[in-house]
């Protein structure tokens, strides 16, 4: 079978590998649709939470189809239309310390997976793990719904993700992205209004907008500067959740209106424990969040899909696909 490996920093190549054998409580998989996420880059560069070694084939985002069982799995058959979580333990990360999606045919345990309705497409199917980091914002901000208006931080695949969670809920969304054509995304999946972070008056610009200061603030950009405007435009005793990522910078920030708002400040990481909610909500809503894909590549070719996330930035989510049976 054909798989992309990381090889060593920085080095990835497509190679012609065994297929993979299952053990009892395991599952080979065809994989459908596989995205590409900022923090495989990191994993390309020798970099990651938890410690790897090369090769490895990454992958974290997908969909794909049941080939065969494990003798003591029940919950599956061959056929079945499934996802599946990467945060599988402690210590081990799907698709970083141990080989992921990104090949025709992967082992996974029947324990990570779930099944995805016929109304969701592969495409979709492997955009539920981004979606439900997303999602999971949104259920950490309490009680969010229409009565809210919400700043998203960031228009990546994370907090568009948030725009869209956040709009079908009926919240009031406004998107802080100095990108047009990346605020144009945050519109078409509900955002009212756009704001530019990087304007001077971005500030009186957010409070005018939202009367005063927005009831929900989400952080998703990951920039330390955009940290610390989530302060400045929240309103009195608003909920800011901060999913965006970001190890060692800083940036100076007014904290005396933590105490002076009586703001509620989370932290969050991934989505722990939502995966079954996200995949009702995006089948109930009829959610389709499959305009983040900005480029489709088969597998064979997935060298080309890590060159466009690496030196396109106008690229939102790169996905590979394989039909292979």
């Amino acid at each position: 079978m054909k798989a992309l490996q990381f090889v060593s920093a920085g080095s990835y190549v497509v190679n012609d590998i065994p297929v993979p054998q299952i053990g009892a409580d395991e599952v080979l998989l065809a994989a459908r649709s596989v995205g590409i996420c900022h923090s495989d880059i990191v994993l390309l560069e020798g970099r990651y939470i938890l410690p790897f070694r090369f090769p490895v084939t990454p992958g974290h985002e997908w969909s794909a189809e049941v080939m065969e069982v494990g003798a003591s799995v029940s919950s599956l058959r061959a056929g079945d239309r499934v996802v599946g979580e990467c945060v599988v333990s402690e210590v081990d990360h799907f698709g970083f310390t141990m080989n992921g999606a990104m090949s025709e045919y992967f082992v996974a345990k029947a324990a990570w997976l779930h099944k995805i309705p016929d109304n969701l497409s592969w495409t979709q199917g492997a955009l539920v793990e981004p979606f439900s980091c997303g999602y999971n914002a949104t259920l950490k901000a309490d009680n969010l719904d229409a009565s809210d208006t919400a700043i998203v931080f960031g228009a990546g695949p994370i907090g568009l993700g948030v725009v869209a969670a956040a709009a079908a809920k009926g919240v009031r969304v406004l998107i802080a992205e100095p990108s047009e054509a990346r605020a144009q995304l945050a519109l078409e999946l509900g955002a009212e209004g756009v704001l530019d972070p990087s304007s001077e008056s971005f500030v009186e610009a957010a409070l005018e907008a939202t009367r005063g200061g927005a009831s929900v603030v989400f952080e998703a950009s990951g920039h330390p500067s955009a940290m610390a405007a989530t302060l400045e435009v929240a309103a009195f005793k608003a909920r800011l959740v901060n999913i965006g990522i970001d190890v060692g910078r800083s940036a100076p920030a007014k904290l005396g209106l933590i105490q002076a708002k009586q703001l509620q400040i989370r932290g969050i990481i991934g989505s722990p424990g939502v995966w079954p909610e996200t995949i009702r909500f995006l089948s109930r809503t009829g959610l389709d969040l499959s305009k983040l894909v900005t480029k489709t590549v088969p597998v064979a070719e997935a060298t080309s899909a890590y060159d466009a996330v690496i030196n396109d930035k106008t690229q939102v989510k790169v996905h590979v696909t394989s039909d292979a049976h």
